[in-house]
């Protein structure tokens, strides 16, 4: 007898598909943390919602693709090889891969993390 059972593959309720949905409303602050939410993974690549408590920070490392972040609420630093960018809302910047980076919260704020392999 084959006690192997086929496992229903995981229905993506915060995100569903074909449905409006706010991206500043998806992620939530939590005080003194960072707080992530996957959108979609795949083997193409990842997008990712953070809201960052102020002061809180990714520190320095490298990814192997290029992942473009755009701010959707609040002020933060992104540091590329050593040079250091301030981004508001509405602005973005292409982290290049395989360089060093880190992400910190100038203040409260929301990103959304593009990574396409």
């Amino acid at each position: 007898m084959n006690d192997l059972k086929m496992v229903p593959k995981p229905e993506n309720k915060a995100f569903p598909t074909a449905e409006k949905f706010s991206m500043t409303e998806k992620v939530s602050y939590a005080e003194g943390s960072i707080v992530s939410k996957i959108i979609i993974r795949n083997d193409k690549g990842n997008v990712t919602l953070f809201a960052f408590d102020k002061g809180e920070y990714l520190s320095e490392h490298t990814a192997p693709f290029d992942a473009i972040v755009q701010v959707l609420d609040g002020k933060g630093e992104v540091i590329i090889d050593g040079k250091l960018f301030e981004l508001n809302v509405g602005e973005s910047i292409i982290m290049p891969a395989n360089v060093r980076h880190a992400v910190v919260a100038v203040e409260k704020f929301k990103m959304l993390l593009t990574m396409i392999k």
